[in-house]
């Protein structure tokens, strides 16, 4: 897909949703807390998102952004059988 293209179905997209919020006063009850459930939803994913890489990048970079060599690693090695 080319990049005009895929603003083009991005605006698409956003008018959809803009539409959708312009009538949401107007709706029943239960379309509005359907909306809102997928409203947490992909809030909940894109929050997990961030905690996730956050933690991958600290887990492996120091605050300053370079690796920390000084952690010794550990090496797995198979259980001893009796």
């Amino acid at each position: 897909m080319s990049s005009g293209g895929f603003l083009k179905e991005l605006q698409v997209i956003g008018e959809k949703l803009l539409l959708k919020l312009q009538r949401l006063p107007k709706a029943d009850p239960v379309e509005i807390v359907c909306f809102c459930v997928i409203l947490l939803f992909i809030v909940t994913v894109l929050v997990m998102m961030v905690i996730a890489c956050s933690c991958c990048c600290y887990s492996c970079c120091t605050c300053g952004g370079r690796p920390d060599h000084r952690r010794r690693k550990m090496q797995v090695r198979p259980a001893a059988h009796p």
